[in-house]
């Protein structure tokens, strides 16, 4: 939201009702007395705080961005926070003048839980959750912010597997604990509370640094601390009346920070609604081995955002879709080296793929897609569609996956084009759409192109392919002879298997596919076929090959009911 329009918003709502006063601070000193401190907010002054801390956070995005190098250096969490506290307001104001404080929290919740991105906004979802279980009596005063912060230091350590010191886990803590120890010793106004509550919090966000080498070395504070600082900054303004009178630490940006995560991972996000309790423990416990920064943003007990970092995303997925109901399945690239927070992209990817979920699961690892069917091809103007995505990304570099989707004549096409908008295009020979993930995994948008399209076509060549459709008739076949219906592979424009169960393709193919070296197995199933799958019976059917790793992507838009790559 823009500063112009929280100006506009402060100027129509009612005014929180106020007692002004003096009172010392946590140390015994007296504060300095405000314009005007609230012993309680009403919903007009949740609403308000909501929008301030919104404001902020947009006006300091880029500071905490380039704070961000911990646990991998994605100079995002000012852009996630923001999102998160936006997202939390949207849903708070849907309510109109009809909220109330227990209405208006529990708003924000549940918009911060479902629009939570990244670590930092899975936890701020948190927070804001716990501020509305707090408030459900619709009071907020010095106890409610006592108990939400509380709460919110458990929530979080749920949410969190593997929490690290150093972190915004640390500030959230410090700052609930010295609330907690305020009011144990009688001083519950709200404006006492909060206020020791930042003072804590700035404290502990001072210290990341000599808890946490990375921040350390980088010569910063921690990202996520940070916007946890100016979110408990905001609600003291909105509660005595004026700005806080000490701004929250400010570090110099991160110069080069060294990389400290795995590479090659992929940040995996969706909303998943459950049907009881225990689906979605079990669920966390099941993803806890496939990868690492694991958080689960609960709105309810059966439903929330899952945040992991995996090298088996595949895995991720196919669990999430067999544990409930998912959504908002997002998947980003996590950087593989340092770098410049800052520098610009100078190099996209385009890839062709068929409308549905293939194509969200490219656009969701930053891919920009041009949609596609085997239907369309003699319809569509495909070159224009990649000609203009090209031209429109700024980029001076586009690396092209085609997928099986083009023909010679339109590459050569698109090739000619770029020369009109001095773009260096190179084209990945990708032949199937599992070939063109496969080249996806590898990209390195810091290496020379040449460097980064010659890594994604050996591995989009190494992926030995094969893909299984039914037949529309019966038929004799290089393979022998099959009914309508039976399910025939193809390796390259050749049937090589014939066969009538589903399962029993899927592994006979495995098997054509897979040798001594072979480590993983990549599935795409059509998602009307995803039901019949059974993974204990594939993978007894692949014999001896008994560690590859075996990763299933539902599809929806291909012409083949599997595609199939071993690698």
């Amino acid at each position: 939201m823009s500063s112009s329009e929280s100006s506009s918003s402060e100027g129509s709502q009612p005014a929180p009702s106020v007692q002004p006063e003096h009172r010392a601070d946590s140390t015994g000193a007296p504060a300095a007395a405000s314009k005007e401190a609230s012993q309680q907010m009403d919903a007009a002054g949740v609403l308000e705080w909501a929008r301030t801390a919104v404001e902020q956070l947009s006006e300091r995005r880029a500071e905490i961005n380039a704070l961000n190098v911990f646990p991998v250096p994605d100079a995002d969490t000012g852009s996630n926070m923001t999102y998160t506290m936006t997202a939390a307001l949207d849903e708070a104001l849907k309510l109109g003048e009809s909220g109330d404080v227990a209405r208006i929290t529990e708003a924000l919740a549940v918009g911060s839980v479902r629009g939570a991105r990244g670590n930092s906004g899975v936890v701020l979802s948190q927070v804001l959750r716990a501020i509305a279980q707090a408030a459900a009596d619709g009071v907020i005063d010095g106890h409610t912010i006592q108990e939400a912060l509380s709460i919110a230091r458990s929530l979080v350590d749920r949410a969190i597997t593997d929490p690290v010191e150093g972190t915004v886990v640390t500030v959230l803590r410090s700052a609930a604990i010295e609330a907690e120890h305020l009011v144990e010793a009688g001083h519950t106004a709200l404006p006492d509370v909060v206020n020791a509550a930042v003072k804590a919090a700035r404290t502990a966000l001072a210290r990341t640094p000599s808890q946490l080498a990375v921040l350390r070395e980088a010569g910063v504070v921690d990202a996520g601390g940070q916007g946890l600082v100016i979110l408990l900054e905001s609600l003291a303004e909105q509660i005595n009346g004026n700005p806080p009178h000490h701004p929250s630490h400010h570090s110099e940006p991160a110069e080069e920070p060294s990389f400290h995560g795995k590479t090659g991972d992929l940040e995996v996000m969706f909303y998943i609604a459950c049907d009881s309790a225990q689906t979605l423990d079990a669920l966390h416990n099941e993803l806890e081995t496939l990868g690492d920064s694991l958080l689960i943003a609960r709105e309810t007990d059966t439903r929330g955002t899952v945040h992991i970092h995996s090298r088996r995303a595949g895995e991720v997925i196919q669990k999430a879709f067999a544990a409930g109901d998912v959504s908002e399945l997002r998947l980003e690239i996590l950087p593989h080296t340092s770098g410049s927070f800052t520098e610009e992209p100078r190099r996209v990817l385009v890839a062709v793929a068929p409308d549905g979920l293939v194509a969200e699961l490219y656009r969701s690892a930053g891919v920009k897609v041009v949609a596609r069917n085997i239907a369309q091809s003699k319809s569509d103007d495909v070159v224009a569609k990649i000609v203009s995505i090209a031209r429109k990304s700024g980029a001076d570099e586009v690396i092209l996956l085609p997928n099986g989707l083009l023909t010679k004549r339109e590459l050569v096409s698109i090739e000619r084009s770029s020369h009109a908008f001095e773009q260096s295009v190179v084209i990945l020979p990708t032949a199937t759409l599992v070939a063109g993930l496969a080249a996806v995994s590898v990209h390195e948008p810091a290496q020379p192109l040449a460097v980064d399209s010659y890594a994604m076509a050996e591995a989009a060549g190494a992926m030995r392919t094969a893909t299984i459709r039914a037949a529309t008739s019966a038929a004799l076949t290089q393979a022998g002879a099959c009914s309508k219906g039976d399910l025939l592979t193809f390796i390259g424009p050749e049937i090589a298997l014939v066969s009538e169960e589903f399962n029993d393709a899927l592994s006979r193919t495995a098997l054509r596919l897979l040798d001594g070296s072979s480590e993983q197995i990549t599935l795409l199933i059509a998602q009307d076929r995803q039901s019949a799958f059974d993974e204990d019976v594939f993978r007894r059917g692949l014999g001896t090959h008994t560690d590859v790793e075996i990763t299933v992507y539902p599809a929806t838009g291909m012409e083949n009911l599997v595609e199939i790559g071993v690698e």
